[in-house]
């Protein structure tokens, strides 16, 4: 089934198109690790000939220990990203951890992103809608899929109809999540574009004691599943260095393997996108 059409500056996702792909580093690591990580991906994505979204986090609310490191912060990170904006032509997303941030944040990110923990905290999500902006909603590792109809309708309830669905896989045990395939079709079938996030998915929270781990050498497999499934678009914390990078490398995707990933999840697609066009 095709979903509802989504435009976020150029690019459209959704409504039976080809898969778009949202990426960057985890966190803003300085300016010009921003630019050079944004000129990088859109370089890549464009041979690939998938359309772009560059994401990092201004600051990372939700880290393991107080010592780890959150980001350059709300003012500086949005001066950041509003220039890479300007100089590589690219969307933003971002995500924003409290109602008093939303105001800012709107004026720089094309899409508003609500993080996994704060899906279900109503007033919240009720001010990241209100922004006007494309909101994309991170499924809590709580929430079975058919949960999200209460937030989506939630976002639905302020006029704003420009929403995301993102799985980002489920709490299974302690320090591990799992991919369930099925949620993807589920969430797809409340009509708006879903986004399978394979980096997040493959995260082991807490982990490595005061960091979360990762398996990063599954994120092709599962990019490649979720796309088999009909997602809408990818979502992949991409670095130029996981081993160093200053969070989420464990579940980072090398940016030397980008391109290669996006070739084969396009091929995918289009097979996918073609047996749907055919039973519609």
């Amino acid at each position: 089934m095709a979903t509802k059409k989504v435009t976020v500056g150029q690019v459209r996702i959704g409504g039976g198109l080809p898969f778009a792909v949202i990426a960057g580093p985890c966190v803003i690591e300085s300016k010009e690790s921003a630019l050079r990580h944004a000129a990088a991906l859109k370089e890549k994505a464009d041979r690939a000939g998938v359309p772009y979204i560059f994401k990092s986090s201004y600051d990372k609310a939700n880290r393991s220990s107080l010592n780890s490191f959150r980001g350059p912060g709300l003012e500086k990170g949005l001066e950041i990203l509003a220039e890479v904006k300007a100089r590589i032509g690219v969307p933003i997303l971002t995500d924003v951890h409290e109602i008093e941030q939303v105001p800012a944040v709107k004026a720089v990110a094309d899409i508003l992103q609500i993080p996994a923990f704060l899906c279900r905290q109503t007033d919240f999500v009720l001010a990241v809608a209100n922004s006007g902006r494309v909101v994309n909603v991170k499924k809590g590792q709580f929430l079975a899929p058919w949960d999200m109809r209460n937030v989506l309708d939630k976002i639905l309830s302020t006029g704003n109809d420009q929403v995301l669905l993102t799985e980002r896989g489920a709490s299974f045990g302690y320090n591990h999540l799992i991919s369930d395939m099925r949620s993807l079709v589920v969430m797809r079938e409340l009509g708006y574009p879903v986004v399978f996030d394979a980096t997040h998915s493959l995260q082991l929270p807490g982990g490595l004691g005061s960091a979360s781990g990762g398996e990063r050498k599954y994120i092709p497999a599962l990019a490649r599943a979720a796309v088999a499934a009909g997602v809408d678009a990818l979502f992949l914390e991409v670095h130029e260095d996981p081993e160093h990078a200053l969070s989420d490398g464990p579940n980072s995707l090398r940016l030397s393997d980008f391109e290669s990933l996006l070739k084969v999840a396009k091929q995918v697609d289009a097979l996918v996108k073609e047996e749907e066009g055919g039973l519609g």
